[in-house]
């Protein structure tokens, strides 16, 4: 099992988080719960996934849960952009938010290539620690 505490993407990603729910608090009290609701999920999704792939047993369960948590980036991406179009979420925290978002994704796309890696035939079978 890796500790997931090590790896620098869960680390951003764990921060990405709290920044979110920090940004969302300026919504409206009405009318904007379910978006509120499904970028906490999102960008919480992340940081899970992330964590759950540590706790796998082996290499390509890591990377299907890195899939996931990749495919969670895409959808807070989208979730902000209509945060921002709806005009509930201003410009300045959208860009630092939607910015990290995607340095997030390159992160994991990054891990899950090395996690890949090391599946094909003749790679080291070595896990993170």
């Amino acid at each position: 099992m890796r500790n997931h505490r090590r790896l620098v993407v869960w680390q951003r990603a764990h921060a990405f988080a709290v920044d979110v729910r920090r940004a969302i608090r300026q919504f409206p009290r009405t009318g904007y719960g379910s978006l509120q609701s499904q970028l906490i999920r999102a960008a919480e999704s992340i940081v899970f996934n992330i964590v759950e792939g540590c706790a796998a047993g082996t290499q390509l369960e890591f990377a299907r849960f890195l899939d996931i948590a990749i495919k969670s980036t895409v959808e807070v991406e989208a979730e902000l952009e209509l945060a921002r179009d709806y005009g509930v979420l201003e410009p300045q925290p959208w860009e630092k938010l939607s910015n990290e978002a995607v340095e997030i994704r390159k992160m994991t796309c990054g891990l899950r290539a090395r996690v890949r890696t090391s599946l094909e035939p003749g790679a080291r079978k070595t896990r993170g620690k």
